[in-house]
């Protein structure tokens, strides 16, 4: 999963960017980037950490220019090169630079259609330069010296005949201005702002989330419709237009149950509001099902199962306790490459209050499980405190399937929930009883903050893949490149510096 943003103003872009991505941080840890445009020229700075470490003082100062995107990473298939690092750039036509959140599912035949036919070559094995690659060569393949606002759209409507997937964009024409796109499914979050300057003239941003809009005091214009583009030129002027032929919005509820801040709102779904309705369903199974359980203290494990958490001790009638303290320093463990450095940070991440676990029977509330290692360690940490009896409840239904639309989710084999019952999953983390959330339950949960959405991609827990076309196959191939083993084996590769346009060092 990854955060994008854009922006053109009527001044200087650098600083509003800088902020929009701290505050999209948590969307990937990986590796950030800022291009900026000025008087027909581009100026880049990129490089994997944290955004606070990756751009200094010297890079800030030559990010010029009053429109610019920006970008936060983790990489999808778990490569941590620096050379995956966003935004990227092609020279022709025109200057175009794009970031990128999601995943192209038919990223092998682009790229060789991209080489056999289109004459392009590509430098990484990112399909976020596989995206740019089609859109600049829609927009050469018109021929024109000067760029016209439907040439811009067309461009996008080719990209949707091409690409399949999961996929939020937002590319700088040089001179020119932004140009922001989602995919026909809607599969991955992108919003829009907008605000007026001191003279009353507007200026206008994208990003993955709406809380990165009003923290940089924006309003909240509406989420894209799927497939639809939005064009904002150099002089501010904004143009939109729908682009795909048939778009259905299905989009991914797992934003909902862990990526998107909870002051955050996704197709006008509050998150915060999704996940107290998840917590609420979450207790009335648990009444239904375990009427006489002997639960003394709800616990949730920080930060996301926080609002589910609270709901659900509320329902339930029994007593809501911070059980963990977390050490904010540690990087999420979701995002780390490779199992061993996972399995070492959750002891470095969170710390037991023994004196809410000691001689009681607790129940800890996670967001969800999905390799399984850090539930079982944080089992045995509450044990270790002192507790009676571990109980554990899952704001989301059993993982048992691989995300093929940008989320950096395990291969099957790598799925706690992949091939197990629920019981044998409790047996596993060492749970004495183990409580999931039932899919139609998340689904309403979600669905009654707008009940205008009538699907989602629900894939990583039933297997429906709404873009179609994944198959056994493509599920082989992915385990073969997401597999643990593989992301260790690229990681202990020499990371040499590759070409770079601009970069501001």
């Amino acid at each position: 999963m990854c955060g994008i943003i854009g922006i053109v103003s009527t001044s200087a872009v650098n600083q509003a960017l800088y902020d929009g991505l701290t505050v999209l941080q948590h969307r990937g840890q990986d590796a950030a980037g800022i291009i900026t445009c000025d008087d027909g020229k581009v100026f880049l700075r990129k490089g994997n950490g944290l955004v606070k470490d990756v751009f200094h003082t010297r890079h800030m100062l030559r990010l010029q220019g009053n429109m610019g995107i920006g970008h936060v990473r983790y990489p999808t298939a778990g490569c941590s090169s620096s050379a995956e690092a966003q935004p990227f750039y092609v020279n022709s036509p025109y200057g175009i630079a794009l970031v990128h959140n999601g995943n192209l599912t038919n990223a092998a035949k682009i790229k060789q259609d991209l080489y056999m036919e289109d004459l392009r070559h590509l430098n990484t094995d990112s399909d976020s330069e596989i995206l740019l690659n089609v859109f600049a060569h829609e927009l050469q393949h018109m021929g024109k010296l000067r760029l016209e606002v439907e040439d811009v759209f067309s461009a996008v409507s080719s990209v949707h005949r091409r690409c399949e997937g999961g996929y939020a964009a937002a590319a700088l024409i040089t001179g020119y201005g932004v140009v922001a796109f989602r995919d026909a499914f809607g599969i991955r979050p992108l919003c829009i702002g907008e605000r007026e300057d001191e003279e009353g003239h507007k200026e206008y941003m994208v990003a993955s989330e709406s809380v990165a809009i009003d923290t940089l005091g924006f309003n909240l214009i509406r989420e894209l419709d799927p497939g639809e583009a939005v064009y904002i030129n150099a002089e501010g002027e904004l143009h939109t237009k729908q682009c795909a032929e048939n778009p259905t919005l299905s989009p991914c509820i797992f934003e909902h149950v862990y990526f998107a801040r909870p002051d955050t709102i996704l197709d006008n779904v509050h998150v915060h509001k999704a996940r107290l309705r998840m917590g609420e369903k979450l207790a009335t199974k648990i009444l239904r099902e375990w009427p006489d359980h002997d639960i003394d203290v709800v616990i949730p494990i920080p930060d996301t199962s926080r609002t589910a958490a609270s709901q659900l001790a509320y329902t339930l009638d029994i007593v809501y306790r911070e059980g963990f303290i977390k050490n904010r320093y540690i990087g999420r463990t979701f995002i780390m490459p490779g199992q061993k450095l996972r399995k070492k940070s959750v002891r470095q991440k969170l710390n037991p209050l023994g004196l809410e676990f000691k001689g009681k029977n607790v129940l800890l509330v996670d967001d969800s499980i999905v390799r399984g290692t850090t539930s079982a360690q944080i089992i045995e940490m509450a044990r270790g405190a002192g507790a009676n009896k571990v109980y554990f409840a899952s704001a989301a239904p059993p993982v048992r399937y691989p995300n093929v639309y940008g989320i950096d989710m395990p291969v099957a084999s790598e799925l706690i929930a992949h091939g197990r019952t629920e019981q044998e999953v409790a047996e596993w983390i060492g749970a004495d009883r183990l409580i999931f959330q039932d899919l139609q339950d998340l689904i309403d949960s979600v669905q009654e903050g707008n009940m205008q959405i009538k699907q989602f991609d629900t894939s990583v827990f039933d297997a429906n893949y709404v873009t179609g076309g994944i198959d056994d196959a493509y599920l082989q191939k992915l385990e073969s490149d997401r597999c643990d083993s593989e992301k260790s084996k690229r990681d202990n590769e020499d990371d040499d510096e590759v070409l770079g346009v601009y970069n501001s060092d």
